[in-house]
């Protein structure tokens, strides 16, 4: 007979069911009460939602012990788990993935506002037991590590970072039937996220922003964690347009222009992976579905081994970028007139007449692009000069200069704009003007300035 151990019994700590669990006081009377939550740690260790001060609560702290029944959905196996209490958490990773599911599962149930988290309780588990009773044979297994496979080798494959980032998506639904999803990357020390690549939308939202802890991405950006919710709820959902969270994190003022969030209307399933690298935070996977409990731990799992793929193409592609390029020879600029390119230095947002672009860093190097090839008509340029203009004020850490080419490319592209942004070689690339354009400043204090 198997052995049996926590990893063999994650699919009963998906909060599916709730959990009974049993603890007696220092006397020895027994108290037993449902718990809505028992999480999946590690080999050793699970973590029991802590959300009412009560007897179970008194009970844990006077003898530190405690036993739980969980039960597998699929199979309605049940087993019970010998507890030894170690320590409660009240943030952190481990707290606010609890949470983010407690979330789902309290509006699952038609209790939002009603459950709150108020900390997790870490247990060590001492035994686990059988408990006799009928069960269903086990699901056939999933594919997940073929499909994992196949859709790592797609990365090993890709030769530039647009083509891989692009290509990500494309790859989860191919290999993992995923229909939406959507990369992010970090805007440096701002603590905010911005999206490059999107597929399955109605729009693209190339541009949109997310603020650290905000929804699941923000979460598990903040956090460095994988966030996974199985039902929909109000505190993750995304909106149509940028929340109050990042108006309260100061990403917006009430009346700037942005970007709308490109997510589903009616999610039931979302989860957010970090794209981690040796150089810290890159960016976040985000994946979600309008099927509730679409995504278990196994695709967990899968997803992450993806993203850390992904993570070292990123990684790779940004070191072979940040090498020196030549420049090309200069060729000559459009003469002014045309079409209205206005620039406002206190947010670097750009317009093209009254159309918004973008924002941000990617704004800057908008503007930089055409003054320098108004005043001396060059249209070739590389990324190591943006790297070394302090005018451009890159972040020190996490700069993904070349992610925000390419969300700057796919905005001119989207807005159909006579600018673009083309790929020149290794480190360079081209501005290409099919308009004369007048640039304007627009200094908040004095008006325009040409």
């Amino acid at each position: 007979m198997t052995a049996l151990t926590l990893d063999g019994l994650r699919g009963s700590m998906e909060g599916v069911y709730a959990s009974m669990l049993a603890t007696c006081d220092a006397e020895g009377t027994p108290n037993v009460s449902m718990i809505s939550q028992v999480h999946y740690v590690d080999p050793e260790h699970v973590a029991l939602s802590y959300q009412f001060f009560n007897k179970t609560r008194a009970n844990v702290m006077q003898t530190r012990m405690a036993a739980v029944q969980i039960t597998d959905p699929a199979t309605f196996s049940h087993h019970r788990l010998d507890l030894d209490y170690v320590e409660t958490q009240t943030s952190g990773p481990i707290f606010e993935t609890m949470k983010a599911k407690l979330a789902g599962i309290a509006s699952h149930h038609g209790m939002d506002g009603v459950f709150r988290l108020l900390g997790a309780d870490i247990f060590r588990v001492l035994r686990i037991d059988a408990v006799p009773g009928p069960t269903l044979p086990p699901a056939e297994p999933r594919r997940l590590l073929a499909s994992t496979r196949q859709a790592c080798a797609e990365l090993a494959a890709a030769q530039d970072l647009e083509t891989l980032l692009d290509g990500s998506l494309r790859w989860l639904e191919e290999h993992y039937g995923i229909r939406t999803s959507m990369i992010l990357m970090l805007d440096g020390e701002e603590e905010r996220l911005f999206t490059v690549a999107s597929r399955g939308y109605a729009r693209s939202g190339i541009g949109s922003e997310v603020a650290f802890g905000e929804g699941v991405i923000g979460v598990a950006a903040r956090e460095r964690t994988a966030i996974r919710i199985g039902h929909m709820t109000r505190e993750y959902r995304y909106g149509t347009a940028i929340t109050e969270t990042a108006r309260r994190a100061g990403l917006v003022s009430g009346d700037a222009q942005t970007i709308r969030f490109p997510g589903l209307s009616t999610p039931r399933s979302q989860m957010a992976l970090p794209i981690s690298g040796a150089e810290g935070l890159l960016g976040v996977l985000f994946v979600e579905d309008e099927e509730p409990m679409r995504f278990d731990h196994e695709d967990e799992d899968a997803l992450a081994i993806f993203a850390d793929h992904l993570a070292a193409r990123i990684a790779l592609f940004r070191r072979e970028e940040a090498e020196e390029a030549e420049s090309a020879e200069p060729e000559s600029a459009p003469e002014p007139g045309g079409q209205t390119l206005r620039f406002h230095p206190h947010d670097q947002s750009v317009f093209l007449d009254n159309d918004y672009i973008i924002k941000g860093v990617a704004g800057a190097i908008l503007w930089r692009l055409v003054r320098e090839n108004r005043a001396t008509g060059r249209t070739e340029f590389t990324t190591r000069e943006l790297r070394l203009d302090p005018g451009l004020r890159l972040p020190a850490h996490a700069e993904n200069l070349d992610a925000r080419l390419i969300l700057l490319r796919k905005r001119l592209e989207e807005r159909r704009t006579c600018l673009s942004i083309e790929k020149a070689g290794r480190g360079r690339f081209r501005l290409n003007l099919a308009c004369g354009l007048t640039l304007i400043e627009v200094d908040p204090d004095q008006g325009a300035t040409a």
